[in-house]
């Protein structure tokens, strides 16, 4: 039995709009993006629920909210003095109190620790310029997953008010120097939760999440060599993937889960090959006399770009899941590398060296339209989406240390994810976990 569930529950007889019919604003991403002021009253604690239970439900939702970059929050400090303590579900009557405080949209809400200690939240969201109700939803489940039902209720905010579920629970893995190794780390969207998933203290890098969710490989000098290893996303069942002679690294799954691209040194050079899942099955994919690297597929599997050398700098090509078709895609910048294809198809991140330091760019997938997203701000690399392709998870030294940061697809609001004093690279991100 699952250890915890949700139950969606329409609670009043208002009505409640469907994403497609409620009020879609603008991409995050357009030019032109707005952020929506969305009010944020004090939630209650019902019964004898303890008031420090409801206020972290508080803290996790509006941080939440924040980091989305859809909302500028007007949380209970901002309010007037007549509301600052008004708690709860407002009923639609009172609704025009809110309209003067400069938000459109209102997310209210109470919390429930009921006999069993299971918590129940209930939310409510109303649009303030209509003066409409557009939907109430109810979740229960137990004190241990607080964060994810707080999480899943900051999703359907933005679901209901952009037609598409938010990531606030999908998971960051991401490779910390330890001691005199780097070890594999997970961590929630927001940059709580870090758990060690390796603790062998040898080198293990480039971590890729399966698309299930449920695994991650990664290559690790554990036993010398560079193999690729698998260990499940709770740091369980973690054994080697191959064992084949020289180098195992930068695994990249195709988008059905039945194959896995990497770069390889069988030949006495890297390059691209594709091993089945089970690690068997290796088949070379590029060739030629150029070192080839950082396999990443397109979303629907047909195509994989990578990196290579072959024309004397390492450049970004693209070629079909077969090795075919080939082509070169980045012609500005001598050194660009670390490619991730975005989940949306259009788009393609990667690290360049501008001004004798790295930054992230992004370009459409035939290598036109370059966009430069970090500039100015120490040195950025190993850029990856998250699964819905909104935001962008790269490292950056520009707080004296490397650390993991996250902004904007647009290259707007970028901010540190990880508060360590350094040593944090190659952030992969994971699907929608519920």
């Amino acid at each position: 039995m699952k250890k915890y569930f949700f139950l969606a529950l329409l609670l009043f007889c208002f009505g409640a709009n469907t994403p497609t019919e409620a009020r879609v604003y603008l991409d995050i991403n357009a030019p032109t993006f707005v952020q929506i002021p969305i009010i944020l009253p004090k939630w209650k604690a019902v019964d004898r629920t303890p008031p420090t239970l409801t206020a972290k439900v508080y803290e996790i939702l509006g941080h939440d909210l924040t980091l989305s970059g859809f909302f500028k929050v007007i949380g209970q400090p901002q309010l007037p003095s007549h509301l600052k303590e008004r708690e709860g579900i407002p009923s639609l009557t009172s609704l025009p109190e809110y309209t003067a405080n400069g938000g459109e949209i209102l997310l209210a809400g109470e919390a429930l620790l009921n006999a069993n200690l299971n918590l129940i939240l209930k939310f409510h969201l109303f649009d303030l310029v209509e003066q409409t109700h557009l939907v109430g939803k109810q979740y229960e489940g137990s004190l241990q997953v607080l964060r994810k039902m707080v999480h899943r209720m900051a999703d359907e905010v933005v679901l209901q008010l952009t037609g598409e579920r938010g990531v606030h629970n999908t998971k960051i893995a991401f490779v910390r120097l330890q001691g005199k190794g780097k070890e594999i780390f997970i961590s929630d969207f927001d940059g709580a939760e870090i758990k060690q998933l390796t603790q062998n203290r040898s080198f293990n890098i480039s971590p890729a999440w399966s698309p299930d969710g449920k695994q991650i490989a990664f290559t690790s000098y554990l036993r010398r060599n560079p193999d690729l290893y698998l260990i499940d996303s709770d740091g369980k069942n973690f054994g080697r993937l191959t064992t084949f002679p020289g180098l195992n690294a930068a695994p990249a799954w195709s988008p059905d889960g039945k194959k896995i691209a990497l770069m390889m040194g069988l030949q006495g050079k890297s390059d691209i090959y594709l091993i089945d899942a089970n690690g068997n099955n290796p088949r070379r994919l590029t060739t030629g006399h150029g070192n080839e690297a950082s396999p990443t597929w397109s979303p629907d599997g047909k195509q994989i770009a990578f990196v290579s050398d072959r024309s004397g700098s390492p450049q970004i090509y693209i070629m079909g899941a077969n090795g075919s078709k080939v082509a070169r895609l980045t012609y500005e910048g001598a050194y660009n590398t670390n490619p991730s294809w975005s989940p949306k198809g259009d788009r393609i991140v990667f690290c360049g060296r501008a001004e004798g330091r790295y930054d992230i760019f992004t370009m459409r997938v035939d290598g036109s339209g370059l966009q430069r997203l970090t500039s100015n701000s120490g040195s950025n690399e190993s850029p990856c989406w998250s699964p819905d392709g909104r935001y962008i998870a790269f490292s950056s030294n520009r707080l004296g240390g490397s650390r993991i940061f996250v902004m904007n697809a647009n290259g707007l609001n970028q901010r540190a994810l990880t508060s360590a004093k350094g040593g944090e690279s190659s952030p992969a991100w994971s699907i929608r976990l519920e």
